[in-house]
């Protein structure tokens, strides 16, 4: 009698982020990961104690792939800039997983070499080594904020985003001047959430990194 194949951890998170590319991490199961592996649930908790560290571990896999495309170079803004570039390259090309990187985190290789990396971009700063472990953690909840808001927006159908669409005019374009004064006003030239994110998202990060340099002795 033949046993069952034995899945590697590779092809355990291989096989989890193809599924996650197509459902959240709500209805995303080990039951279900374990039925597309043919194989049964215990033999996966071999190397997941549970669904959450198993969605970390495939997050860290995104992490992985945005440091191997990342160059050191510059000054610390030009690193930090340039790794949250990868880093939103990245998940853009697996929004479901940004979703997961900020929701849960990651507790692996790829999560400790984007710390490192940025750990060691504001000790090149002239920071105080007391202050590098408080703007570390403001920059990394900045850049998880962004990145996983904007893959909320492009998981959306074209169906969804028309609807959006729709109702963003109705919205703004459509609001009551005695109301909403301001915001008839300017009704014309606000852009819904999903114009220019890289732009918006290289501004926001300029603006922190510019409020960190304020900092420096």
């Amino acid at each position: 009698m033949t046993g069952r194949r034995r899945w590697s951890t590779e092809e355990i998170l291989e096989t989890a982020a193809k599924m996650l590319r197509t459902s959240d991490a709500e209805s995303f199961s080990v039951r279900k990961l374990a039925a597309a592996l043919g194989t049964d649930s215990s033999s996966l908790y071999r190397h997941f104690r549970n669904k959450t560290e198993l969605l970390r571990a495939v997050a860290d896999r995104i992490l992985l792939t945005a440091m191997d495309s990342y160059r050191p170079e510059g000054d610390w803004k030009e690193r930090v800039t340039a790794l949250a570039l990868c880093l939103r390259e990245a998940f853009g090309e697996q929004p479901q997983l940004a979703a997961i990187w900020g929701r849960y985190g990651s507790g692996g290789t790829g999560s400790r070499l984007v710390m490192e990396e940025v750990l060691q971009a504001l000790r090149t700063s002239g920071l105080p080594d007391q202050e590098i472990p408080a703007r570390y953690h403001r920059i990394v909840i900045l850049l998880a904020a962004l990145i996983s808001s904007e893959a909320g927006i492009s998981t959306v159908t074209p169906k969804e985003y028309e609807q959006g669409m729709e109702q963003f005019r109705v919205a703004v374009l459509g609001a009551d001047p005695e109301r909403f004064p301001a915001l008839a006003h300017f009704a014309r030239d606000i852009r819904p959430l999903g114009a220019d994110r890289r732009a918006a998202f290289e501004e926001i990060l300029a603006a922190q990194l510019a409020h960190i340099e304020a900092q420096i002795p």
